[in-house]
């Protein structure tokens, strides 16, 4: 099955350039939910900069499913919600949250990023 994304590649404009590749769910690309929590990890390869992002909306299911997220250039992922780019020089282990309460990302420190078995 062929995803439809929100944005077409015509709509994509360079707004954070140059930050490598992530991976994004398809809650965000697809269905159009702005980002709410992203953290970023030990990069998988040269290319990745190690970002994930997620509406906040994925339970543990959800994100087992492979063809639920993809990879993406970051600046792909910045046009669907600009408010990622102030935190993209974040440091490996960073994590970040809009709670409900919030619609500015907070830095979460209580948070661990999972680890691949």
């Amino acid at each position: 099955m062929t995803k439809r994304f929100q944005l077409s590649k015509d709509q994509i404009k360079p707004l954070a350039e140059g930050h490598g590749g992530c991976i994004a769910t398809d809650r965000i690309t697809v269905e159009g939910y702005p980002v709410r929590f992203m953290y970023r990890e030990t990069p998988d390869n040269d290319i990745d900069s190690g970002w994930r992002f997620m509406s906040g909306l994925e339970d543990d299911a959800y994100m087992d499913n492979p063809a639920n997220h993809g990879a993406y250039d970051v600046n792909t992922i910045a046009n669907y919600d600009p408010s990622i780019i102030p935190f993209l020089d974040a440091a490996e282990g960073s994590a970040f949250e809009k709670t409900p309460e919030s619609e500015r990302f907070l830095q979460v420190t209580d948070w661990a990023p999972p680890h691949e078995p």
